[in-house]
């Protein structure tokens, strides 16, 4: 895609130092308004313009010292505009009306500069959201320092009492805001705010060179859907001892099974398979597998934006289109791409609603609240009949071709023997092809959502496991 950017900032005077985490105003909704008449005043035939104010503290604590304290926040703007089929991005951290005037002016004259994209091209109006739900992603407290700084000492307090563990990397605490501002010259105009909470920490247990390390996180929109920090700090610490005199594992092909804190991975990689753009470049390994059946009967996976309270949720997409749920494996089928307006030019389609994009770059699609929804078997019957195989708990590396669907990664976890975890492993590469494990991967019924992209645990049989 052809497109010129740019990115200014105010000058050195007129910037204040940051001294604690308290949101600069939003712009006035006329302000981008204005910015969208200066911009066809100069000669634009369309434009939008992304406004992001943000807000965040994160603390940290380590072996019973606080190790991190930082606040932040920050505002941009990003302005795109249309001359013909050519456009232009451009942001900005000045807001004066005097800045931007000018701001419009370079981006029109920079689109003028550059070749004729034939997809670019803003929403035509009978494609815009009108209205959206409240999906609650605004928890209003704001959190002290020193409450988040009392977070992490307990979790890592809770992780370093559990026997065995000898040793911590730390727990972190953090908190942050955002608040969305979208316009358009086709008449949209929205905005809505988000929060954020995390909790972390690792831990190592053991001694020496037989050390082993092991982690636990979680996240949510509002602190009371937050995971416990005492709890955080127990799991981690109970993960760490448990992987203790790891051994190392036969070359064999055998059942695996990948533990939910990794599977979203899996459906991450599917994600990229049916990204619009990746589609209609040809670099997709699924790119002649729409309304093929490429996962088995009864999975169903969704992306679901309106998810309240969701983690990946927005009530429209970066392009002022309305979202929806979606079904994107239904039955084992794959039933869509997921569609910006230029990739839907590209393949000649609807958009889906899935662009998403920052202040100085132009809009891509993307999942939002993106799942694998739970299968029927508990995790003890997905691997109850397993005589030996593989129970993955963390991967290392990024071994996966997206153009043919090729996999290869590090991985370790538990060897199973008779339908049980048996030993810790590790050191062990597992490989396959994406094609082939979809279509036989088996999730059980434990779904947990902790993040924007999940999944189950999974079985899936005959992948080629490798020991060293």
């Amino acid at each position: 895609m052809a497109t010129a950017k740019k990115k200014t900032a105010a000058p050195k005077s007129s910037r204040k130092p940051v001294r604690a985490a308290r949101a600069t105003g939003a712009p006035d909704a006329n302000l981008l308004a204005d910015l969208m008449k200066w911009a066809k005043a100069a000669g634009a035939d369309a434009a939008d313009a992304l406004y992001v104010n943000g807000e965040s503290i994160s603390v940290a604590q380590r072996m019973g010292k606080r190790e991190k304290l930082e606040s932040s926040e920050g505002r941009d703007l990003g302005l795109r505009v249309f001359v013909g089929q050519r456009q232009a991005i451009v942001s900005s951290t000045d807001f004066s009306p005097a800045a931007l005037r000018t701001l419009a002016g370079r981006a029109v004259d920079m689109a003028r500069a550059v070749p004729e994209d034939p997809v670019c091209g803003i929403a035509p109006e009978e494609l815009l959201a009108t209205d959206w739900p409240d999906l609650d992603l605004s928890d209003k407290a704001r959190p002290s320092a020193r409450a988040l700084l009392a977070m992490a000492a307990e979790t890592e307090d809770a992780a370093r009492a559990v026997k065995g563990v000898t040793n911590s990397e730390g727990a972190d605490a953090a908190w942050g805001r955002t608040f969305v501002m979208l316009a358009a010259s086709n008449g949209f105009s929205g905005s809505y705010r988000r929060s954020g909470y995390s909790l972390s920490c690792a831990v190592l247990a053991g001694e020496g060179t037989g050390m082993e390390r092991d982690y636990e996180w979680t996240s949510a929109v509002h602190l009371e859907d937050l995971m416990a920090p005492a709890r955080v700090g127990r799991n981690a610490g109970k993960f760490a001892v448990r992987r203790l005199n790891p051994r190392k594992a036969a070359s064999a092909r055998v059942p695996v099974v990948y533990d939910r804190r990794v599977s979203g991975g899996l459906i991450g990689h599917l994600a990229g398979a049916i990204n619009g753009r990746a589609v209609a470049r040809g670099t997709s390994f699924l790119k002649d597998s729409m309304g093929k059946k490429i996962f088995a009967d009864g999975i169903r996976i969704l992306d679901n934006p309106l998810r309240k309270r969701g983690l990946g949720s927005k009530p429209f997409d970066a392009e002022g289109l309305p979202t929806k749920r979606c079904a994107v494996i239904e039955d084992g089928v794959l039933t869509t791409w997921l569609l910006d307006l230029a990739a839907a030019r590209q393949l000649k389609l609807k958009p889906t609603g899935h662009a998403a994009r920052g202040t100085s770059g132009p809009p891509s699609p993307s999942t939002s609240n993106f799942y694998m929804e739970k299968g029927k078997l508990s995790l003890d019957e997905l691997i109850g009949d397993i005589r030996s195989g593989l129970y993955i708990t963390g991967l290392i590396g990024m071994g996966v071709n997206g153009v043919t669907g090729d996999y290869s990664r590090g991985a370790e976890g538990f060897w199973i023997e008779n339908g049980k975890l048996a030993y810790p492993v590790s050191g062990i590469t597992v490989a396959g092809n994406l094609k082939d494990m979809f279509r036989k991967l088996t999730p059980a019924n434990d779904l947990q959502f902790k993040g924007a992209t999940n999944a189950p645990t999974v079985r899936i049989e005959g992948l080629t496991v490798a020991g060293s």
